[in-house]
């Protein structure tokens, strides 16, 4: 299968790389010395670390789910509507019931209905899964906005609560929520690497018809894909919310290009049939890390979105030339002039 590796190199220090994660936990840690040495006023206090680890792990626990997804050859842009009618959910039963947990079981219980919803479009209506989830982006997003009359809901009152301590709370100032986007990362490996529905998604993301010979119920498993993912983008936008206390409606747009980011810039492969998970957690870090240092070093805001854009073509087209220098036209084109 494609994520098989040929066997240790003899070489020690590509061994080492050869580690899953290790060459982008190297391109995060460069970034940060080069940070260091551009914004040290920022990057050499704890601060910098602290906000960032606060507000990166709900995109990073969609990345998460999101790498299981393009690992089986499929797309899911219709996250950030999840996490907004999550949101939405949380927060109203929260401020109109004062439910606490009910509200997160029936947030997390929405997104789960919404990616089975997901599912079934993109399997028994066979819309490709790319136009299907960009649909659902506009259909979920229109119906929240639709739900909430456009208004955005506060709930400050939730910071004294026990459920914000568990999901957002401080240990000394070590923010919880990356405790958790740590715990759903090490799930989704095991899930990736050591469990049977794991093994279906790589080979339905390698070829298609092997795994149908070997009997893998195809459209079942990807209908649990997408619930799953409906799932993670749902737990993602409850802890948006704990953080910030606050709904409206285009809560989680902004992760669109992060996450996705996040996921090639880890090293999953855009073919299918191979993910990284380690990859995708540093991945998200790097992604963090460049909006947080552009803005440090005097940056305008504005280009952070240019250079995650420009990481990211760059990281696809070196993973695509890594796995095979022919998937890339113009790598193609220069070892065929090369041969010559």
């Amino acid at each position: 299968m494609a994520h098989a590796d040929k066997g240790p190199p003899n070489n020690p220090i590509a061994a080492f790389f050869k580690i899953e994660g290790t060459p982008i936990a190297f391109v995060f840690l460069l970034l940060v010395l080069l940070f260091m040495l551009t914004a040290p006023r920022a990057f050499m206090g704890f601060r910098v670390y602290m906000s960032f680890m606060a507000n990166v792990p709900p995109p990073m626990i969609i990345a998460l789910g999101l790498t299981l997804v393009v690992v089986a050859g499929e797309m899911d842009l219709s996250f950030p509507s999840v996490v907004a009618f999550a949101s939405y959910v949380f927060c109203a039963l929260y401020q109109n019931y004062d439910m606490t947990w009910l509200a997160l079981l029936a947030a997390l219980a929405t997104g789960t209905v919404m990616g089975f919803v997901n599912g079934l479009v993109v399997t028994k209506l066979g819309i490709p899964s790319l136009i299907a989830t960009l649909a659902m982006l506009f259909l979920w997003g229109g119906l929240v906005t639709v739900v909430s009359n456009g208004a955005s809901l506060a709930i400050p009152d939730i910071e004294g609560e026990l459920i914000h301590s568990v999901f957002a709370g401080r240990i000394g100032v070590f923010p919880v929520q990356f405790l958790w986007a740590l715990g759903v990362a090490v799930l989704i490996w095991m899930v990736l690497n050591r469990h049977r529905f794991g093994e279906s998604l790589l080979f339905i993301g390698d070829n298609l018809k092997v795994a149908k010979v070997v009997g893998i119920a195809i459209d079942r498993e990807k209908i649990k894909l997408f619930t799953l993912m409906g799932l993670l983008s749902a737990f993602a936008g409850v802890l948006l919310t704990m953080e910030t206390t606050t709904y409206f409606s285009q809560a989680g747009m902004g992760y669109l290009l992060t996450v996705v980011a996040a996921v090639f810039i880890g090293g999953t492969s855009i073919f299918g049939g191979a993910g990284k998970v380690v990859g995708t957690v540093f991945g998200s870090l790097i992604v963090a890390i460049i909006e947080a240092g552009l803005v440090a070093s005097g940056v305008a805001g504005f280009w952070t979105r240019f250079f995650i854009g420009l990481v990211f073509i760059v990281s696809v087209t070196m993973n695509a030339a890594i796995e095979d220098p022919d998937k890339v036209p113009l790598l193609k084109d220069l070892r065929s002039r090369a041969r010559r």
